[in-house]
């Protein structure tokens, strides 16, 4: 579970043949070059889950993926600081270069998020906003 996501992505990996997955808690579109806390970063965090699956022997195309989060939650000071959207347009590019399609997403808006990720229940993604209001992608 990741607890109230704002502009970070919660993006989870999910293996329908082997029925594991992994998780991650995306921060910022980008390392630029940083290698401490590798979960951070999409372009880091998304290649570490990957590899991580495949050592346990998952093919790419047996993968799942969901991704939740990325609100806008500094909206009064412009689309510069839309990390959120940055961040949902990032993971969708590191995804697309790693040729996995994204199967479910709930990204946007203005209001914060909770993901409840469930491997043993099928992948089971829930997302909880911030007014209490909670269903599955």
């Amino acid at each position: 579970m990741t607890i109230g996501l704002g502009s970070c992505i919660g993006l989870t990996l999910y293996d329908r043949d082997l029925r594991i997955g992994a998780m991650v808690h995306i921060m910022l579109p980008d390392s630029s070059g940083r290698t401490d806390r590798p979960g951070k970063y999409a372009d880091t965090a998304i290649p570490l889950l990957i590899s991580k699956l495949v050592e346990k022997g998952s093919r790419r195309s047996s993968l799942v993926v969901k991704m939740a989060g990325g609100a806008c939650m500094f909206e009064y000071f412009g689309n510069n600081l839309n990390i959120g959207e940055r961040n949902a347009e990032r993971v969708r590019a590191v995804l697309a270069e790693h040729n996995l399609r994204l199967h479910a997403e709930e990204v946007g808006g203005k209001a914060g998020r909770t993901v409840a990720f469930y491997p043993d229940e099928g992948g089971k993604v829930t997302v909880r906003s911030a007014d209490g209001a909670a269903h599955e992608i």
